[in-house]
């Protein structure tokens, strides 16, 4: 594991940071349901989730990496994430119990963060968490663009990639919960 930065504001922070801010710039033309402002707000979060990558490079590479990234950084991923869900779900592009699905899953896991951090662990991401939030961003794109252009139905296969991400969503919180079920029945340190 990389070394932790006690330097708070670095490159990689102000990237997460600009991810949070770019949502409401992605939800509201996407909330129109309009062609042109559909694929807007698609190429807003397209952008928005490569800083995603971006910042997790740049830690790592220039050693930059901070406790307050590591807990803003999946919190900017679920709000982009979980945001953009609910005005699909609205638009009726995304069945609602898929959403409600995707997005418990964030909540409970969470919770189980919190617990953790309380008892004095750090639950880590883990591949199966990342590649879930890859495969939700992946299909999150094509459902935003949502219209067929170049005789491609970007609607239909933003659903199919929802799909696999639905899987690893629910795999990965599952594992999360198991490989944690030990540390959930420790008792909590007294202060």
């Amino acid at each position: 594991m990389p070394p932790v930065s006690p330097k708070i504001l670095n490159v990689p922070n102000y990237l997460t940071f600009l991810r949070i801010i770019s949502i409401p710039f992605i939800l509201f033309p996407l909330q129109s349901g309009k062609p042109n402002s559909s694929l807007l707000a698609a190429v807003i979060f397209t952008v928005a989730f490569f800083t995603d990558w971006l910042d997790g490079f740049i830690a790592r590479k220039k050693n930059l990496i901070t406790k307050f990234g590591k807990i803003l950084d999946p919190l900017a991923d679920k709000l982009l994430i979980g945001c953009s869900l609910i005005v699909l779900i609205g638009l009726d592009w995304v069945a609602a119990w898929m959403g409600v699905l995707l997005i418990g899953r964030e909540i409970a896991v969470t919770w189980l963060r919190s617990i953790l951090a309380g008892k004095g662990h750090i639950l880590a991401s883990s591949w199966w968490g990342k590649y879930k939030t890859f495969f939700q961003a992946i299909a999150i794109i094509p459902l935003m663009i949502h219209y067929s252009y170049w005789s491609i139905n970007f609607h239909y296969w933003g659903l199919i990639i929802l799909w696999i991400a639905l899987i690893l969503t629910l795999w990965s919180g599952l594992l999360y919960f198991i490989q944690c079920y030990p540390l959930l029945m420790e008792k909590s340190p007294k202060i």
